[in-house]
């Protein structure tokens, strides 16, 4: 790693973590010619493949699963705080079952996170993704709830 300060090509590794969530390295460096100190970040590029109902494959996209959630909520309030950390909470919960997933268990997995933050937003994200085709199939899903 080069330092930032000085340019000079290597730097020494004091101390290193894993975040969290445990998607990304943080390195506290130092600098052996000017002895800063600074810290990075590592982070994989590919973290996981969803498998789509049509047997395609293709790169989990963060910003298509917050989409999609954000949707779900139509117009409800709820904080950007909040819908990051659910969409966090449920990518995370998706990459333990490994570097390969289908995408009907994304699809179940953000109904049960749904199911216990808001009952709309789970119809209405349940109604897409079950591809509901009438009203019956509403009623089937609301009764869950009662």
């Amino acid at each position: 790693m080069v330092c930032p300060f000085c340019n000079a090509e290597d730097t020494a590794v004091i101390d290193s973590r894993r975040n969290s969530e445990g998607s990304s390295i943080r390195r506290r460096r130092k600098c052996p010619s000017c002895d800063s100190r600074f810290t990075t970040y590592e982070k994989s590029e590919i973290e996981l493949i969803v498998k789509k109902r049509n047997g395609n494959l293709e790169e989990f996209q963060y910003e298509k699963l917050q989409k999609g959630i954000e949707s779900a909520f139509g117009g409800q309030e709820i904080s950007e705080k909040k819908l990051k950390g659910l969409v966090d909470e449920i990518f995370i919960e998706v990459k333990k079952s490994g570097k390969k997933v289908n995408s009907d268990s994304i699809g179940e997995t953000v109904l049960e996170y749904l199911k216990k933050e808001n009952e709309v937003a789970y119809l209405r994200f349940a109604s897409v993704y079950k591809e509901f085709s009438n009203v019956s199939d509403f009623e089937k899903e609301a009764a869950e709830f009662n």
